[in-house]
């Protein structure tokens, strides 16, 4: 079961202009700042900007969609021909990243 898309990422190089831009476009001060991820809080969607994404491979923004059994869901999608493109690592806070999954 799904609990939504909750956790935009935005690659993003020069992270101190990005901080100020998304500032002033969300109408928010960060609540992290950190040299790994910067993250706002709108209405209780979070949006973090990722300065090393690019690195990592994110080419755009990424979504992340809560859900309850993270193996389950993969399933789903590689069943329906999507092709995973990396392990579940643990990000902290019980959270898990990068099941990616392309072309499905």
């Amino acid at each position: 079961m799904t609990k939504g898309i909750k956790d935009p990422h935005l690659p993003r190089h020069g992270p101190a202009k990005a901080k100020t831009t998304f500032s002033l476009l969300l109408g928010v001060e960060p609540y992290a700042d950190q040299p790994y991820y910067v993250g706002f809080k709108v209405n209780g969607q979070d949006i973090g900007l990722d300065p090393n994404g690019h690195r990592s491979g994110m080419t755009g923004p990424v979504a992340y969609l809560h859900v309850e059994d993270i193996q389950s869901s993969m399933q789903v999608l590689v069943d329906a021909g999507g092709e995973v493109q990396g392990k579940v690592r643990d990000v902290g806070g019980g959270q898990a990243d990068r099941h990616r999954v392309k072309d499905c």
